[in-house]
């Protein structure tokens, strides 16, 4: 009776073992017609059509883990955007069940270590939103260990260089103040421009064949261009020359009006946020109306304050709402309405956070009561928009004396200096970032680190790297109240450029 009992028992177990193993050797990451489709609507922010193409895969192709990874783009996307803590910590249960489904998977596949390393990376990028930089630390060097793992297993599987490229090249401008972050990633070492020729050889693969990372991979060398190399010129020729469909993807319209903004193409930002796709089918992004108030209020176009408050009115997150409000402001100072910035100015304290330089810097303004100058304002938001002679004539018209604070003066140098920079009137520019520094050095405020910085750039441009490692280095020594880590990060590119 034991034996009989025992028997049907353990015979049981063996088959299901065996299934099981038989599972395991059956399951495959392949990107079929329908996983590429899934994965570029979840690219397009289509989120509901790449849910539907992704139950229909797990129906018709139960064995694929592909689908593992395309949900994690659609938890990543959902996360960064809306910025909402709730379903952060909700989606966040899902990238353990992935990890675990996905090493059930084919470990003969490059895809197997590789969507393993993506997820990590995705939901470092997801946490440091949230300020979780010691558990977003920890998920890169996992991630970092398992791409060279997969490098090593499959060197010809192209996306790992995509992967580990903007690694590479982010790792050596790591701000001072996020160094221990550095020594958690322990035995990770790259520089910018190991990261760049890692992503240029797979922009190469891909012009030869298909690829299906191709417009993240553009996306991530733009990026690259712009903020680690400083070529804004060669940024926008690749992110507007590239596949990126900025029409039916506002995603995609992100990018190229984010690009487009930063190397002073205004208008062309400005035509992209207002064609952007609009429909139910496409998750909601308020964040773009953020950018459209920004670059009409660059153009001083009167229905900029429209845009603020409906991305007030429709964002759910905590950041760039305090910068809403400060923009709305300005608005109303430069048309002469300086009671209604004052009104507006009051907001701040009312919402969002303090994370983000930008907020942080809005909320020093509105604590410090201090009414900015409204010439002043005037040439920042039009250097911003890129209108560099409309800018100049404003502040060309002034000269020192006509403005009453050590404040203003500074800034009256600094904006000089940055106006004439653009200009590419070099003497001039370097004169007065020279004073800005002098001048403005042990002071709270950003000019004379960024006056530094920009001096760096302006050397470093010229061959003359002895002076460009100079000004890079003192920039690194002015510990300003406001945009420190972004000033800092560029000089320790400029230096690793170096």
């Amino acid at each position: 009776m034991f034996q009989n009992y025992f028997f049907p028992k353990t015979f049981f177990l063996f088959l299901l073992l065996l299934f099981s193993g038989n599972l395991q050797a059956d399951s495959y990451f392949e990107f079929t017609p329908k996983a590429e489709a899934a994965y570029d609507k979840a690219m397009s922010l289509r989120f509901d059509e790449a849910r539907r193409l992704l139950y229909q895969i797990r129906y018709e192709e139960p064995d694929n883990q592909i689908v593992h990874l395309i949900e994690n783009y659609i938890d990543f996307f959902s996360i960064f955007i809306n910025e909402n803590k709730q379903e952060f910590k909700q989606l966040a249960k899902n990238k353990d069940y992935r990890l675990l489904q996905i090493r059930d998977g084919d470990q003969d596949s490059p895809y197997y270590l590789y969507s393993q390393a993506e997820i990590r990376l995705q939901w470092a990028l997801a946490r440091l939103k949230f300020e979780e930089y010691f558990t977003a630390f920890n998920e890169v060097k996992t991630a970092y260990r398992q791409l060279k793992k997969n490098e090593r297993k499959f060197p010809d599987f192209i996306a790992n260089k995509k992967s580990l490229g903007i690694i590479h090249a982010l790792i050596g401008t790591i701000p001072d103040n996020y160094k221990w972050g550095v020594k958690i990633l322990g035995g990770m070492t790259g520089t910018i421009e190991q990261g760049r020729k890692e992503i240029q050889t797979v922009l190469d693969y891909a012009k030869q064949q298909d690829f299906i990372f191709e417009e993240e991979t553009v996306v991530m060398y733009a990026f690259l261009l712009l903020h680690l190399k400083n070529q804004d010129d060669a940024a926008w020729d690749i992110i507007h020359s590239g596949a990126l469909r900025s029409e039916d993807n506002p995603l995609a319209c992100f990018v190229l009006a984010n690009v487009a903004m930063r190397t002073g193409k205004n208008d062309e930002a400005i035509e992209l946020l207002k064609k952007r796709p609009r429909g139910k089918e496409f998750m909601d992004f308020p964040y773009l109306d953020f950018m459209l108030g920004t670059a009409k209020l660059n153009r001083l176009d009167p229905d900029a304050p429209q845009f603020f408050r409906r991305y007030i009115s429709r964002f759910r997150g905590r950041n760039y709402l305090k910068q809403s409000y400060q923009k709305i402001a300005w608005h109303y100072l430069l048309q002469g309405d300086e009671a209604s910035y004052k009104k507006n100015i009051k907001r701040i304290e009312l919402i969002g956070a303090e994370v983000i330089d930008g907020d942080v810097n809005a909320s020093k303004e509105a604590e410090s009561g201090e009414v900015p100058n409204a010439d002043l304002l005037r040439a920042r938001v039009l250097f911003d928009g890129g209108y560099y002679k409309r800018a100049y004539e404003v502040l060309n018209a002034k000269k020192v004396g006509d403005f009453s604070s050590k404040h203003f003066q500074l800034e009256y140098h600094y904006r000089l200096g940055r106006i004439a920079h653009k200009m590419e009137r070099t003497a001039e520019a370097l004169n007065y970032y020279q004073k800005t520094i002098d001048e403005g050095s042990d002071e709270p405020w950003f000019y004379a680190c960024n006056a530094a910085l920009q001096m760096g750039l302006i050397h470093e441009a010229s061959g003359q790297n002895t002076q460009a490692k100079k000004y890079f280095e003192a920039c690194l020594d002015i510990y300003p109240e406001e945009y420190r880590n972004s000033l800092h990060q560029k000089a320790k590119a400029g230096l690793n450029r170096l």
